[in-house]
Protein backbone atom coordinates (compact mmCIF):
# COMPACT_ATOMS: atom_id res chain seq x y z
CA UNK A 1 0.00 0.00 0.00
CA UNK A 2 1.62 2.98 -1.34
CA UNK A 3 1.62 5.99 1.31
CA UNK A 4 1.72 8.63 -1.39
CA UNK A 5 -1.53 8.97 -3.73
CA UNK A 6 -1.57 8.53 -7.27
CA UNK A 7 -3.68 11.91 -8.84
CA UNK A 8 -3.10 11.33 -11.89
CA UNK A 9 -5.64 8.27 -11.96
CA UNK A 10 -8.79 9.36 -12.76
CA UNK A 11 -9.92 8.38 -9.22
CA UNK A 12 -7.10 9.38 -6.92
CA UNK A 13 -5.81 6.74 -5.35
CA UNK A 14 -3.47 4.82 -2.95
CA UNK A 15 -4.98 1.40 -2.99
CA UNK A 16 -3.52 0.49 -6.46
CA UNK A 17 -6.90 0.49 -8.16
CA UNK A 18 -5.34 -0.07 -12.00
CA UNK A 19 -4.34 -2.99 -11.06
CA UNK A 20 -8.28 -4.26 -10.87
CA UNK A 21 -9.64 -2.92 -14.00
CA UNK A 22 -12.91 -4.15 -12.87
CA UNK A 23 -13.37 -2.60 -9.86
CA UNK A 24 -11.91 0.41 -11.77
CA UNK A 25 -14.35 0.85 -14.11
CA UNK A 26 -17.36 -0.02 -11.40
CA UNK A 27 -15.81 3.38 -9.83
CA UNK A 28 -15.23 4.68 -12.59
CA UNK A 29 -18.81 4.36 -13.57
CA UNK A 30 -20.08 5.29 -10.22
CA UNK A 31 -18.03 8.70 -10.70
CA UNK A 32 -20.39 10.63 -12.76
CA UNK A 33 -23.06 9.69 -10.31
CA UNK A 34 -21.20 11.28 -7.62
CA UNK A 35 -20.63 14.37 -9.36
CA UNK A 36 -24.54 14.85 -10.17
CA UNK A 37 -25.44 14.57 -6.97
CA UNK A 38 -22.89 16.93 -5.70
CA UNK A 39 -24.37 19.33 -8.39
CA UNK A 40 -27.66 18.70 -7.37
CA UNK A 41 -27.28 18.44 -3.61
CA UNK A 42 -24.01 19.89 -2.72
CA UNK A 43 -22.91 23.76 -2.11
CA UNK A 44 -25.52 25.94 -3.46
CA UNK A 45 -23.45 28.86 -3.57
CA UNK A 46 -21.03 29.26 -6.57
CA UNK A 47 -17.30 30.02 -6.05
CA UNK A 48 -13.81 30.61 -8.15
CA UNK A 49 -12.48 29.23 -6.08
CA UNK A 50 -11.73 27.98 -2.10
CA UNK A 51 -8.83 27.78 0.01
CA UNK A 52 -8.95 24.15 0.75
CA UNK A 53 -6.43 21.39 1.47
CA UNK A 54 -6.24 18.26 -0.64
CA UNK A 55 -5.01 14.96 1.06
CA UNK A 56 -1.12 13.91 -0.80
CA UNK A 57 -0.29 11.39 1.66
CA UNK A 58 -1.44 9.38 4.44
CA UNK A 59 2.10 9.20 5.90
CA UNK A 60 2.07 11.24 9.52
CA UNK A 61 3.96 14.35 8.51
CA UNK A 62 2.88 16.61 5.63
CA UNK A 63 -0.21 14.52 4.46
CA UNK A 64 -1.62 17.79 3.65
CA UNK A 65 -1.45 20.80 0.69
CA UNK A 66 -3.19 23.74 0.56
CA UNK A 67 -4.15 26.20 -2.80
CA UNK A 68 -7.34 27.71 -4.08
CA UNK A 69 -9.51 24.83 -6.00
CA UNK A 70 -12.83 25.20 -8.15
CA UNK A 71 -15.05 22.95 -5.76
CA UNK A 72 -16.64 21.03 -8.94
CA UNK A 73 -12.86 20.39 -9.74
CA UNK A 74 -11.74 19.13 -6.52
CA UNK A 75 -10.09 15.85 -6.59
CA UNK A 76 -12.28 12.82 -4.85
CA UNK A 77 -10.15 9.72 -3.71
CA UNK A 78 -9.41 6.62 -2.15
CA UNK A 79 -7.33 7.02 0.60
CA UNK A 80 -6.12 4.01 2.85
CA UNK A 81 -3.54 4.40 5.80
CA UNK A 82 -0.76 2.54 5.40
CA UNK A 83 -1.07 -1.28 5.92
CA UNK A 84 0.63 -2.34 9.53
CA UNK A 85 1.49 -6.56 8.57
CA UNK A 86 1.86 -7.59 12.31
CA UNK A 87 -1.53 -6.29 13.11
CA UNK A 88 -3.70 -8.98 15.07
CA UNK A 89 -7.00 -8.55 16.41
CA UNK A 90 -7.72 -6.76 19.18
CA UNK A 91 -11.13 -8.15 20.98
CA UNK A 92 -13.53 -11.10 21.00
CA UNK A 93 -13.58 -14.30 19.72
CA UNK A 94 -11.09 -14.06 17.54
CA UNK A 95 -8.50 -11.86 19.55
CA UNK A 96 -5.01 -12.82 18.57
CA UNK A 97 -5.65 -14.17 15.14
CA UNK A 98 -4.59 -12.17 12.05
CA UNK A 99 -7.07 -9.29 10.92
CA UNK A 100 -9.10 -10.23 7.92
CA UNK A 101 -7.98 -8.83 4.57
CA UNK A 102 -11.03 -9.98 2.70
CA UNK A 103 -14.42 -10.19 4.73
CA UNK A 104 -15.37 -13.46 6.33
CA UNK A 105 -18.45 -14.96 4.80
CA UNK A 106 -20.06 -15.57 8.03
CA UNK A 107 -20.20 -11.45 9.01
CA UNK A 108 -20.71 -10.22 5.53
CA UNK A 109 -24.15 -9.13 5.70
CA UNK A 110 -22.99 -7.41 9.42
CA UNK A 111 -20.08 -5.53 8.33
CA UNK A 112 -22.20 -4.08 4.87
CA UNK A 113 -24.65 -2.64 7.20
CA UNK A 114 -22.23 -0.95 9.44
CA UNK A 115 -20.36 0.43 6.33
CA UNK A 116 -23.63 1.84 4.89
CA UNK A 117 -24.63 3.20 8.10
CA UNK A 118 -21.29 4.73 8.21
CA UNK A 119 -21.91 5.95 4.40
CA UNK A 120 -25.46 7.30 4.78
CA UNK A 121 -24.34 10.07 7.28
CA UNK A 122 -21.81 11.53 4.65
CA UNK A 123 -23.27 12.86 2.22
CA UNK A 124 -25.87 13.76 4.39
CA UNK A 125 -24.35 16.39 6.42
CA UNK A 126 -23.21 18.20 3.12
CA UNK A 127 -27.57 18.33 1.58
CA UNK A 128 -27.83 19.35 5.15
CA UNK A 129 -25.76 22.54 4.60
CA UNK A 130 -26.13 23.19 1.44
CA UNK A 131 -27.77 26.72 1.68
CA UNK A 132 -25.32 27.68 4.93
CA UNK A 133 -22.90 29.44 1.65
CA UNK A 134 -25.73 32.10 1.22
CA UNK A 135 -25.55 33.44 4.84
CA UNK A 136 -21.94 32.91 5.39
CA UNK A 137 -20.43 35.50 8.33
CA UNK A 138 -16.76 35.74 6.79
CA UNK A 139 -14.80 34.54 3.87
CA UNK A 140 -13.05 32.29 6.09
CA UNK A 141 -16.13 30.61 7.85
CA UNK A 142 -17.31 29.94 4.50
CA UNK A 143 -14.14 28.36 3.27
CA UNK A 144 -14.71 26.17 6.33
CA UNK A 145 -18.18 25.13 5.10
CA UNK A 146 -16.80 23.84 2.09
CA UNK A 147 -13.80 21.81 3.50
CA UNK A 148 -15.93 20.27 6.04
CA UNK A 149 -18.44 19.60 2.73
CA UNK A 150 -15.72 18.39 0.44
CA UNK A 151 -13.93 15.95 3.22
CA UNK A 152 -17.35 14.65 3.89
CA UNK A 153 -17.93 13.76 0.39
CA UNK A 154 -14.27 12.02 0.52
CA UNK A 155 -16.00 10.09 3.55
CA UNK A 156 -18.37 9.02 1.24
CA UNK A 157 -16.16 7.79 -1.34
CA UNK A 158 -14.16 5.87 1.30
CA UNK A 159 -17.13 3.65 2.21
CA UNK A 160 -18.23 3.15 -1.31
CA UNK A 161 -14.55 2.08 -2.44
CA UNK A 162 -15.42 -1.04 0.63
CA UNK A 163 -18.79 -1.59 -0.99
CA UNK A 164 -17.31 -1.75 -4.56
CA UNK A 165 -14.32 -3.94 -3.62
CA UNK A 166 -15.58 -6.25 -1.34
CA UNK A 167 -19.14 -7.07 -1.27
CA UNK A 168 -20.08 -7.29 -4.74
CA UNK A 169 -23.06 -6.73 -6.59
CA UNK A 170 -25.07 -6.02 -3.25
CA UNK A 171 -22.27 -3.88 -2.04
CA UNK A 172 -22.94 -1.98 -5.74
CA UNK A 173 -25.92 -1.33 -5.01
CA UNK A 174 -25.69 -0.48 -1.75
CA UNK A 175 -23.88 2.60 -2.98
CA UNK A 176 -26.50 3.38 -5.19
CA UNK A 177 -29.03 3.74 -2.55
CA UNK A 178 -26.67 6.29 -0.85
CA UNK A 179 -26.88 9.08 -3.68
CA UNK A 180 -31.00 7.85 -4.10
CA UNK A 181 -31.62 9.20 -0.39
CA UNK A 182 -31.67 12.77 0.69
CA UNK A 183 -31.84 14.31 4.19
CA UNK A 184 -35.15 15.40 5.36
CA UNK A 185 -36.76 13.62 2.22
CA UNK A 186 -40.02 12.39 3.45
CA UNK A 187 -39.73 9.47 0.50
CA UNK A 188 -36.33 8.15 1.07
CA UNK A 189 -34.50 10.01 4.51
CA UNK A 190 -31.29 9.17 5.67
CA UNK A 191 -31.22 6.15 7.65
CA UNK A 192 -30.26 7.94 11.20
CA UNK A 193 -32.35 10.99 12.65
CA UNK A 194 -29.65 13.77 13.09
CA UNK A 195 -28.96 13.35 9.71
CA UNK A 196 -32.55 14.58 8.63
CA UNK A 197 -32.61 17.64 10.63
CA UNK A 198 -32.21 20.80 9.25
CA UNK A 199 -29.63 23.22 9.53
CA UNK A 200 -30.13 26.73 8.43
CA UNK A 201 -28.27 29.32 10.56
CA UNK A 202 -24.35 29.13 11.31
CA UNK A 203 -25.03 28.38 14.87
CA UNK A 204 -26.65 25.13 14.10
CA UNK A 205 -23.75 24.25 12.06
CA UNK A 206 -21.17 25.41 14.75
CA UNK A 207 -23.23 23.18 16.59
CA UNK A 208 -23.47 20.44 14.58
CA UNK A 209 -20.11 20.18 13.54
CA UNK A 210 -19.47 19.95 17.54
CA UNK A 211 -21.66 17.52 18.72
CA UNK A 212 -22.62 15.50 15.80
CA UNK A 213 -19.18 15.36 14.03
CA UNK A 214 -17.91 14.15 17.13
CA UNK A 215 -20.20 11.46 18.02
CA UNK A 216 -18.84 10.48 14.04
CA UNK A 217 -15.17 10.57 15.87
CA UNK A 218 -16.09 8.04 18.34
CA UNK A 219 -18.57 5.86 15.70
CA UNK A 220 -15.20 5.90 13.34
CA UNK A 221 -13.09 5.11 16.17
CA UNK A 222 -15.20 1.87 16.88
CA UNK A 223 -14.67 0.79 13.22
CA UNK A 224 -11.10 1.23 13.11
CA UNK A 225 -10.63 -1.38 15.46
CA UNK A 226 -12.70 -3.45 13.14
CA UNK A 227 -10.49 -7.07 12.25
CA UNK A 228 -11.47 -6.06 8.60
CA UNK A 229 -8.14 -4.28 8.01
CA UNK A 230 -9.27 -2.38 4.55
CA UNK A 231 -12.18 -0.80 7.14
CA UNK A 232 -10.06 -0.64 10.07
CA UNK A 233 -7.38 1.85 7.79
CA UNK A 234 -9.80 3.51 5.64
CA UNK A 235 -11.47 4.98 8.86
CA UNK A 236 -8.06 5.92 10.43
CA UNK A 237 -7.78 8.31 8.16
CA UNK A 238 -10.68 9.50 8.27
CA UNK A 239 -10.67 10.08 11.64
CA UNK A 240 -7.23 12.41 10.44
CA UNK A 241 -9.49 14.47 8.32
CA UNK A 242 -12.19 14.65 10.95
CA UNK A 243 -10.68 16.21 13.23
CA UNK A 244 -10.42 19.77 11.60
CA UNK A 245 -14.15 19.48 11.22
CA UNK A 246 -14.36 19.54 15.24
CA UNK A 247 -12.34 22.27 15.17
CA UNK A 248 -14.18 24.11 13.59
CA UNK A 249 -17.74 23.18 15.87
CA UNK A 250 -15.54 23.69 19.07
CA UNK A 251 -14.17 27.27 17.61
CA UNK A 252 -17.29 28.36 16.48
CA UNK A 253 -19.01 28.04 19.33
CA UNK A 254 -16.08 29.75 20.85
CA UNK A 255 -16.66 32.69 18.69
CA UNK A 256 -20.32 32.95 18.98
CA UNK A 257 -20.14 32.80 22.96
CA UNK A 258 -17.17 35.63 23.09
CA UNK A 259 -19.30 38.23 20.98
CA UNK A 260 -21.90 37.74 23.34
CA UNK A 261 -19.79 38.03 26.08
CA UNK A 262 -18.35 41.34 24.55
CA UNK A 263 -22.12 42.95 23.85
CA UNK A 264 -23.28 41.77 27.62
CA UNK A 265 -20.28 43.86 28.89
CA UNK A 266 -20.40 46.82 26.58
CA UNK A 267 -24.57 47.31 26.75
CA UNK A 268 -24.55 45.88 30.66
CA UNK A 269 -27.10 43.29 29.94
CA UNK A 270 -27.83 39.74 29.10
CA UNK A 271 -30.94 40.86 26.66
CA UNK A 272 -28.36 41.11 23.39
CA UNK A 273 -30.86 40.34 21.47
CA UNK A 274 -31.72 44.29 20.37
CA UNK A 275 -27.72 45.00 19.56
CA UNK A 276 -27.12 41.93 17.18
CA UNK A 277 -26.24 39.55 19.52
CA UNK A 278 -27.02 35.88 20.61
CA UNK A 279 -28.71 35.57 23.75
CA UNK A 280 -27.02 32.96 26.07
CA UNK A 281 -30.11 31.05 27.08
CA UNK A 282 -30.53 30.72 23.72
CA UNK A 283 -27.25 29.03 22.90
CA UNK A 284 -28.12 26.86 25.86
CA UNK A 285 -31.20 25.70 24.03
CA UNK A 286 -29.33 25.06 20.83
CA UNK A 287 -26.53 23.16 22.84
CA UNK A 288 -29.53 21.06 24.72
CA UNK A 289 -30.87 20.36 21.11
CA UNK A 290 -27.68 19.44 19.10
CA UNK A 291 -26.44 17.47 22.11
CA UNK A 292 -29.43 15.20 22.58
CA UNK A 293 -30.22 14.66 19.18
CA UNK A 294 -26.76 13.22 18.48
CA UNK A 295 -26.86 11.24 21.68
CA UNK A 296 -29.61 9.77 19.91
CA UNK A 297 -26.86 8.22 17.08
CA UNK A 298 -24.97 5.81 20.11
CA UNK A 299 -28.68 3.54 19.90
CA UNK A 300 -30.19 1.91 22.37
CA UNK A 301 -28.20 1.74 25.88
CA UNK A 302 -28.98 -2.09 25.74
CA UNK A 303 -27.60 -3.91 22.48
CA UNK A 304 -27.15 -7.31 21.26
CA UNK A 305 -26.54 -6.31 18.03
CA UNK A 306 -23.47 -4.24 19.32
CA UNK A 307 -22.67 -7.46 21.82
CA UNK A 308 -22.50 -9.94 18.98
CA UNK A 309 -20.77 -6.88 16.57
CA UNK A 310 -17.91 -7.22 19.54
CA UNK A 311 -17.87 -10.71 20.02
CA UNK A 312 -17.45 -11.66 16.12
CA UNK A 313 -14.34 -8.57 16.02
CA UNK A 314 -16.63 -6.49 14.06
CA UNK A 315 -16.55 -2.87 15.89
CA UNK A 316 -14.39 -2.59 18.69
CA UNK A 317 -14.61 -0.35 22.04
CA UNK A 318 -13.38 3.50 21.76
CA UNK A 319 -8.96 3.04 21.96
CA UNK A 320 -9.38 -0.57 22.95
CA UNK A 321 -5.86 -1.20 23.25
CA UNK A 322 -6.25 0.99 26.30
CA UNK A 323 -8.49 -0.90 28.11
CA UNK A 324 -7.63 -3.03 31.32
CA UNK A 325 -9.82 -6.35 30.68
CA UNK A 326 -9.61 -9.62 28.89
CA UNK A 327 -11.40 -7.38 25.63
CA UNK A 328 -13.75 -10.33 25.51
CA UNK A 329 -16.01 -8.62 28.50
CA UNK A 330 -17.40 -12.08 28.97
CA UNK A 331 -18.00 -11.90 32.85
CA UNK A 332 -17.69 -7.75 33.16
CA UNK A 333 -20.62 -6.19 34.50
CA UNK A 334 -21.75 -2.10 34.73
CA UNK A 335 -24.52 -0.47 36.22
CA UNK A 336 -27.11 0.92 34.16
CA UNK A 337 -29.53 3.77 35.27
CA UNK A 338 -33.34 3.65 34.31
CA UNK A 339 -36.13 6.08 34.86
CA UNK A 340 -39.26 4.40 36.13
CA UNK A 341 -42.90 4.85 35.72
CA UNK A 342 -43.46 6.05 39.29
CA UNK A 343 -41.18 9.43 38.66
CA UNK A 344 -37.52 8.05 39.87
CA UNK A 345 -34.35 6.51 38.68
CA UNK A 346 -33.82 2.93 39.73
CA UNK A 347 -30.37 1.06 39.00
CA UNK A 348 -29.88 -2.28 37.13
CA UNK A 349 -26.85 -4.29 36.79
CA UNK A 350 -26.00 -5.68 33.71
CA UNK A 351 -23.13 -7.81 31.32
CA UNK A 352 -20.79 -5.08 30.39
CA UNK A 353 -20.88 -6.84 26.64
CA UNK A 354 -24.92 -5.75 26.51
CA UNK A 355 -23.83 -1.85 27.27
CA UNK A 356 -21.51 -1.01 24.57
CA UNK A 357 -23.57 1.56 23.43
CA UNK A 358 -23.23 3.22 26.64
CA UNK A 359 -19.37 2.60 27.04
CA UNK A 360 -19.29 4.86 23.97
CA UNK A 361 -21.54 7.55 24.64
CA UNK A 362 -19.86 7.67 28.37
CA UNK A 363 -16.67 8.39 26.52
CA UNK A 364 -18.34 10.97 24.01
CA UNK A 365 -20.02 12.98 27.09
CA UNK A 366 -16.58 13.38 28.56
CA UNK A 367 -15.48 14.59 25.55
CA UNK A 368 -18.36 16.67 25.14
CA UNK A 369 -18.01 18.62 28.89
CA UNK A 370 -14.53 19.88 27.42
CA UNK A 371 -16.33 21.93 25.22
CA UNK A 372 -18.84 23.22 27.66
CA UNK A 373 -15.85 24.14 30.23
CA UNK A 374 -14.39 25.91 26.99
CA UNK A 375 -17.38 28.31 26.75
CA UNK A 376 -17.86 28.96 30.50
CA UNK A 377 -14.47 30.17 30.72
CA UNK A 378 -14.82 32.89 28.32
CA UNK A 379 -18.18 33.84 30.35
CA UNK A 380 -16.25 33.62 33.70
CA UNK A 381 -13.08 35.54 32.10
CA UNK A 382 -15.95 38.42 31.47
CA UNK A 383 -16.97 38.28 34.52
CA UNK A 384 -20.47 36.82 33.56
CA UNK A 385 -22.76 35.21 35.91
CA UNK A 386 -24.14 32.99 33.39
CA UNK A 387 -22.89 28.70 33.66
CA UNK A 388 -23.61 26.29 30.02
CA UNK A 389 -24.13 23.04 30.90
CA UNK A 390 -24.99 19.66 29.53
CA UNK A 391 -28.39 18.09 30.10
CA UNK A 392 -29.03 15.05 31.37
CA UNK A 393 -28.97 12.14 28.89
CA UNK A 394 -32.38 11.47 29.39
CA UNK A 395 -33.71 15.00 28.29
CA UNK A 396 -35.18 15.37 24.64
CA UNK A 397 -34.26 11.53 23.54
CA UNK A 398 -35.99 9.58 21.05
CA UNK A 399 -33.40 6.49 21.02
CA UNK A 400 -33.07 4.07 24.02
CA UNK A 401 -34.65 3.77 27.34
CA UNK A 402 -35.22 7.02 27.90
CA UNK A 403 -37.37 7.76 24.80
CA UNK A 404 -40.96 7.05 26.29
CA UNK A 405 -40.07 9.57 29.43
CA UNK A 406 -40.21 13.18 29.77
CA UNK A 407 -36.87 14.01 31.21
CA UNK A 408 -35.62 17.84 32.30
CA UNK A 409 -32.25 19.28 31.46
CA UNK A 410 -31.70 18.62 35.73
CA UNK A 411 -32.80 14.83 35.51
CA UNK A 412 -36.27 15.25 36.88
CA UNK A 413 -38.82 12.82 35.20
CA UNK A 414 -42.13 14.91 34.72
CA UNK A 415 -45.36 14.60 33.45
CA UNK A 416 -46.50 15.41 29.75
CA UNK A 417 -47.86 18.51 31.06
CA UNK A 418 -45.20 19.69 32.79
CA UNK A 419 -43.36 18.93 30.15
CA UNK A 420 -45.09 21.02 27.37
CA UNK A 421 -45.55 24.02 30.05
CA UNK A 422 -41.41 24.05 30.25
CA UNK A 423 -40.44 22.64 26.82
CA UNK A 424 -39.87 26.53 25.32
CA UNK A 425 -37.49 27.18 28.49
CA UNK A 426 -35.63 24.13 27.39
CA UNK A 427 -35.30 24.06 23.59
CA UNK A 428 -35.10 26.35 20.44
CA UNK A 429 -38.36 27.86 20.24
CA UNK A 430 -40.10 29.02 16.59
CA UNK A 431 -39.16 32.45 17.97
CA UNK A 432 -35.44 31.56 18.89
CA UNK A 433 -34.99 30.18 15.31
CA UNK A 434 -36.52 32.92 13.56
CA UNK A 435 -34.19 35.21 15.36
CA UNK A 436 -30.91 33.61 15.07
CA UNK A 437 -31.98 33.53 11.29
CA UNK A 438 -32.65 37.00 11.20
CA UNK A 439 -28.92 37.38 12.29
CA UNK A 440 -27.75 35.45 9.04
CA UNK A 441 -26.25 38.08 6.74
CA UNK A 442 -23.47 36.83 4.35
CA UNK A 443 -20.43 39.14 4.53
CA UNK A 444 -18.06 38.12 1.71
CA UNK A 445 -15.73 41.11 2.41
CA UNK A 446 -11.53 40.24 3.17
CA UNK A 447 -11.32 40.68 7.08
CA UNK A 448 -14.78 41.76 7.96
CA UNK A 449 -17.48 39.35 9.60
CA UNK A 450 -20.83 39.49 10.77
CA UNK A 451 -22.11 41.46 14.12
CA UNK A 452 -22.88 38.31 16.19
CA UNK A 453 -19.70 36.47 15.63
CA UNK A 454 -16.05 37.15 17.08
CA UNK A 455 -13.20 36.66 14.17
CA UNK A 456 -11.25 33.58 14.80
CA UNK A 457 -7.69 34.24 16.92
CA UNK A 458 -5.87 32.45 13.96
CA UNK A 459 -6.52 31.68 10.20
CA UNK A 460 -5.94 28.49 8.29
CA UNK A 461 -2.95 27.19 7.04
CA UNK A 462 -0.45 30.02 8.56
CA UNK A 463 -2.77 32.74 6.55
CA UNK A 464 -4.37 36.01 8.18
CA UNK A 465 -8.04 36.35 8.92
CA UNK A 466 -8.38 38.41 6.15
CA UNK A 467 -6.57 36.32 3.86
CA UNK A 468 -8.94 35.93 0.33
CA UNK A 469 -10.29 32.46 1.56
CA UNK A 470 -12.70 32.18 -1.18
CA UNK A 471 -12.42 33.80 -4.48
CA UNK A 472 -16.82 34.32 -5.17
CA UNK A 473 -18.00 34.96 -8.72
Amino acid sequence: MPEKIDYDAKIPNNVNLSEDRRLQRALEGWQPKFMHWWGEMGPTLETQGVYLRTAVSVGREGWAHFDHVNVPDYRWGIFLAERDPDRRIAFGEHKGEEVWQQVPGEYRADLQRLIVIQGDTEPASVEQQKLLGLTAPSLYDLRNLFQVNVEEGRHLWAMVYLLHAYFGREGRDEAEGLLLRNSGSPDAPRILGAFNEETADWLAFYMFTYFTDRDGKYQLGTLKESSFDPLSRTCEFMLKEEAHHMMVGTTGVDRVVTRSAELIREHDTLDIAAHGGIPLDIIQKYINFHYTVSLDLFGSETSTNAANYYTAGLKGRWQEGRRKDDHKLTGDARTLEKPGGDGTWTSEEMQAILLLNLDLRSEYVADCQTGVKRWNKILSDAGIDFTFRLPHPGFNREVGINSGHHVTPDGTIVDEPTWQAGKSKWLPTTEDLTFVRSLMHPVYERGKIASWVAPPRQGINGKPFDYEYVYLT
